[in-house]
């Protein structure tokens, strides 16, 4: 009897059941239209274009000079502007200087006015007691400074050019007049109805405002006269842009790979 002859495998892998997918259910309501974004086709998409802004000379000017300023080495007597009052004891300050802002034009035409009104009344012409008003302008200041007349001096710290105010806090140091940075030029502007203001002055103030300005004079002088010494010292700038810190990193990765 023959034996039976065994069954080679064949070829064919066996049929493999394919799951039937579900149909996706398109809404005939809404039609496909892909965009064809080639030349004179559809809108391009917006795209951020800041990097190809020709921006006005001033921004570029002032972004160069950030720049320069973070690049070179930039001695103690620049570099000590850029400590200015903390927050908090500049909102104090700057409430007390609101106080004490100088008249308007308009303000002093109305005093005037009246004053007249009064002198072509007949009833004498009396002088009023001139108020304690901030002294605003480098030349005044300094003047002030010189003679001990100022009880504190307030710097703005974006001053340019910056040689106006750079003798300022070495000159206070010596007359022993308490000085401080403020940020922002504006600010002090407004104090005195201008737009801009290097520097303001506080030579005298009323009774009741006495111990709110020593209280801000005794930490002022802390924080800028007290320290001055220690501020000289320090450098400033000397910091590397993002490509050449990836340039001295690659440099010394490929260092530590050859040890």
């Amino acid at each position: 009897a023959r034996c039976p002859k065994e069954r080679r495998p064949t070829g064919r892998s066996p049929a493999v059941v394919k799951k039937q997918e579900a149909k996706k259910v398109v809404n005939p309501l809404f039609e496909k239209r892909p965009k064809n974004f080639g030349i004179g086709q559809d809108i391009q998409p917006k795209r951020d274009l800041t990097r190809f802004v020709k921006w006005p000379r001033y921004i570029r000017l002032q972004r160069q000079r950030a720049i320069l300023y973070k690049r070179l080495k930039v001695p103690p007597a620049i570099n000590q502007f850029t400590q200015a009052l903390d927050r908090q004891t500049a909102t104090q300050l700057l409430k007390l200087a609101h106080k004490y802002r100088p008249e308007t034009k308009q303000e002093k035409k109305q005093r005037l006015l009246a004053r007249a009104e009064k002198k072509a009344a007949g009833k004498g012409d009396v002088p009023t007691k001139r108020p304690p008003v901030l002294r605003a302008g480098v030349n005044t200041v300094t003047t002030l400074v010189e003679n001990k007349k100022a009880q504190l001096v307030v710097i703005a710290h974006d001053v340019d050019p910056i040689e106006l105010v750079v003798f300022l806090p070495a000159l206070c140091r010596k007359m022993g007049v308490p000085y401080c940075i403020i940020k922002g030029k504006a600010r002090l502007g407004r104090l005195v109805h201008r737009k801009t203001c290097t520097t303001v002055a506080f030579t005298q103030v009323n009774s009741e405002d006495k111990g709110a300005l020593a209280k801000l004079v005794e930490a002022i002088r802390t924080n800028y006269n007290d320290r001055y010494d220690e501020i000289c010292r320090h450098w400033g700038g000397n910091v590397l842009g993002p490509k050449s810190v990836a340039r001295i990193a690659t440099l010394e990765k490929a260092k530590a790979k050859e040890l």
